[in-house]
């Protein structure tokens, strides 16, 4: 699950929501929001970008009609709309169809209806994965990596596509008052009992536990998303996204106002795909042709985001606070320059947007395995293999982000 950012006053059922999605570098960041987050609004002008979107979407008139693709094509998100979905929405463009109350964005991209969910509570709280198999409309979701892996045999996916290079899931504390504190590891070396608030059954608690990275003393998972405690309290360490609390801690929260240093639960081992675009098992030879023409065009779509967000950006907060949802134009300008900044959106190893590293999800599958068996997760599927829930074939290696 996830989270989102909000407008300019924040009340703590709103903060709630914000942290409630959360489930999501080797030193921490004293992490004040990006100084480029005004000019970010700025970049460009929204014709410009209406332009760019266009092209991604009509990359050919029926190209995804006449590869067989499914019509309408729904892809199940896994929070509000947000910045994090920024490439999604992007297909479209920010002239699609809202529709708040079903929490469906629609628009027609190369011969097919495609049809966004939000996600959250939009959805029951339900992962999108869950809601893949218990809706039949659904084609395709957002599923994480370790999810992937702890639900191989109730749930499985297979990912042919990811967004982020690295997830936005993070810890946060003060500065001032852990100035020694740059890692995952050193906040489990800092923190006392009950210190660590987190969202209950996150699979990456489940890892840093299981490593003994932390204890299970220190990790609290009362949070419910409200900043209180972490304001009025002071010293204590709690989830976030880096794409959403960085830019409300110093912008938004009252009582706080200021930075706060965090670190990436990626940098601590647990090295998933967020959100990565997951498909049934079968649709990748059922629906081959569609997913060869399809998964470029995702590729292209973050590369056109990245490179001009505004028009994106500006339609997800008018279309977020149309779902009741606390969003701005500027915390989501905010959410892209961090997914830059931080490298959390890039190429990786390879200068190839979207593909996904075997060896690295194969060494976190060798790790994640047995202490999700050992807690007797029910998905555990013995001699998990990455080809199971990755599949690259469908990457077209000539897109690139060129960072």
């Amino acid at each position: 699950m996830k989270k989102r950012t909000v407008t300019l006053s924040v009340s703590v059922a709103a903060l709630a929501l914000i942290a409630v999605s959360c489930g999501s570098k080797s030193s921490s960041t004293t992490t004040a929001a990006p100084e480029t987050t005004a000019a970010a609004v700025e970049t460009s002008a929204a014709p410009e970008t209406t332009a760019v979107t266009e092209t991604t979407a009509a990359m050919s008139a029926t190209a995804l009609k006449d590869a067989g693709c499914p019509d309408p094509m729904v892809i199940q998100t896994d929070w509000f709309p947000e910045a994090d979905h920024g490439w999604t929405y992007q297909l479209i463009g920010p002239n699609g169809t809202q529709d708040p109350k079903k929490g469906s964005y629609t628009g027609q991209v190369a011969g097919i209806t495609l049809d966004i969910r939000a996600g959250g509570p939009a959805i029951g709280f339900a992962s999108p994965a869950k809601q893949m198999y218990q809706d039949p409309s659904v084609w395709a979701a957002y599923v994480d990596t370790g999810d992937a892996i702890r639900n191989a045999t109730t749930q499985p996916v297979v990912a042919v596509f990811a967004s982020y290079e690295k997830s936005p899931q993070m810890i946060q504390w003060d500065p001032v008052k852990y100035p020694d504190v740059k890692t995952i590891a050193d906040v489990g070396a800092a923190a006392g009992d009950g210190q660590i608030r987190v969202f209950e059954g996150a699979a990456y608690i489940d890892y840093l536990v299981g490593k003994g990275i932390w204890k299970a003393s220190q990790v609290d998972t009362s949070y419910d998303g409200s900043p209180s405690l972490f304001v009025s309290k002071g010293d204590l360490f709690q989830q976030g996204y880096a794409t959403a609390e960085i830019y409300a801690y110093q912008n938004l929260i009252d009582g706080w106002k200021k930075p706060i240093a965090t670190a990436l639960t990626y940098d601590a081992g647990f090295s998933i795909y967020q959100s990565a675009f997951s498909v049934k098992p079968e649709s990748i030879t059922k629906d081959a042709a569609c997913l060869k023409v399809f998964v470029p065009m995702a590729q292209k779509a973050v590369v056109d985001y990245m490179a001009d967000p505004k028009a994106v950006n500006d339609m997800l907060a008018g279309y977020g606070m149309a779902m009741n949802w606390t969003e701005s134009s500027e915390g989501n300008a905010a959410a892209t320059a961090t997914m830059k900044e931080q490298g959390l959106v890039g190429d990786g190893i390879t200068p190839i947007v979207g593909d996904m590293d075997c060896e690295r999800i194969q060494k976190l599958i060798d790790e994640f395995n047995p202490i999700e068996k050992a807690a007797n997760v029910e998905g555990v599927k013995d001699g998990l293999q990455c080809a199971e829930i990755i599949d690259n074939q469908f990457i077209d290696p000539s897109i690139s982000l060129g960072f």
